[in-house]
């Protein structure tokens, strides 16, 4: 076997390994979903059932947690990408000599672990009484995601010629209308991209909410999956591979309404020419 072959083979090895690292979870999720009397073991159930779905299909355990999830995260991700498209518009419009810093600093926020900010944060809720309030938690959330979806918006945008603003402007549109009509419109698949990702991130986060909400009735479903694990280390497998599965539809279901207009990419080519 010649040196080329051996790694090829080592590289299509450990591509195996790989796969076989991510499929496994998988598998045991889908395996114990159908199985009343699923452990931790990757095991094909002897009798498969939709009981364990049928269990965990109540407003108490389900519905209104991922309502309240979805109002959360759905009001902040619009919110994120809101405040990051006007924020991004100007860093990428005009020049100065404070914009990189201005960036680098954004940059740097994102490395803050969101642990280390709680603490005062949670007091200034209780001051300003925002705790234990949806809306509350939602601007939270969507303050901790901003700095990265300024980063991210202000590249996409870098990507749009001015010379499209340029020919509104000369049509007689301001600033907030080229935004809104020709930026905007052009850089989809970026604006796409930012609303997955706050999205995503914010579908997923279990710390935020467990310290900002206190009402049961109010909890997402990011913290009543905890519900699932009972004292003593006992759990019932079968019932959180359900909701895990179901936990999870939303944000497949996203990626799937956007995932065409993803693929499509920046087509601003004809855009110039015409």
């Amino acid at each position: 076997m010649s040196r080329r072959a051996r790694g090829r083979l080592a590289a299509d090895a450990g591509l195996v390994v790989v796969l076989a690292a991510f499929v496994t979870p998988l598998a045991w999720l889908v395996l114990a979903s159908l199985d009343a009397e699923a452990t931790l073991r990757v095991r094909p159930p002897d009798s498969p059932t939709l009981e364990n779905f049928s269990a965990v299909l109540t407003d108490e355990i389900t519905f209104t947690p991922m309502r309240n999830s979805l109002l959360l995260c759905g009001g902040a991700t619009a919110l994120t990408v809101a405040c990051a498209a006007l924020a991004a518009y100007p860093l990428s419009r005009f020049r100065s000599r404070f914009s990189r810093p201005y960036l680098l600093t954004i940059l740097f926020t994102t490395c803050l672990p969101v642990t280390a900010v709680m603490v005062p944060v949670y007091g200034l809720f209780v001051q300003i009484n925002l705790i234990d309030t949806l809306y509350g938690t939602a601007l939270f959330l969507a303050a901790s995601q901003l700095p990265f979806a300024i980063w991210l918006m202000k590249n996409f945008m870098d990507g749009v010629p001015r010379v499209l603003e340029e020919a509104a402007w000369t049509d007689g549109a301001s600033w907030w209308q080229s935004l809104l009509r020709v930026v905007l419109p052009l850089m989809g698949p970026g604006v796409s991209v930012v609303a997955i990702y706050s999205f995503v991130m914010m579908w997923g986060n279990f710390f935020v909410p467990f310290m900002l909400l206190l009402s049961p009735e109010q909890m997402p479903a990011s913290v009543s999956i905890f519900t699932f694990f009972g004292n003593y280390g006992a759990v019932v497998y079968g019932q959180l591979a359900a909701f895990s599965i179901l936990y999870s539809t939303p944000v497949i279901l996203l990626y799937v309404l956007v995932s065409r207009r993803l693929a499509g990419g920046f087509a601003l080519g004809a855009a110039v020419k015409g």
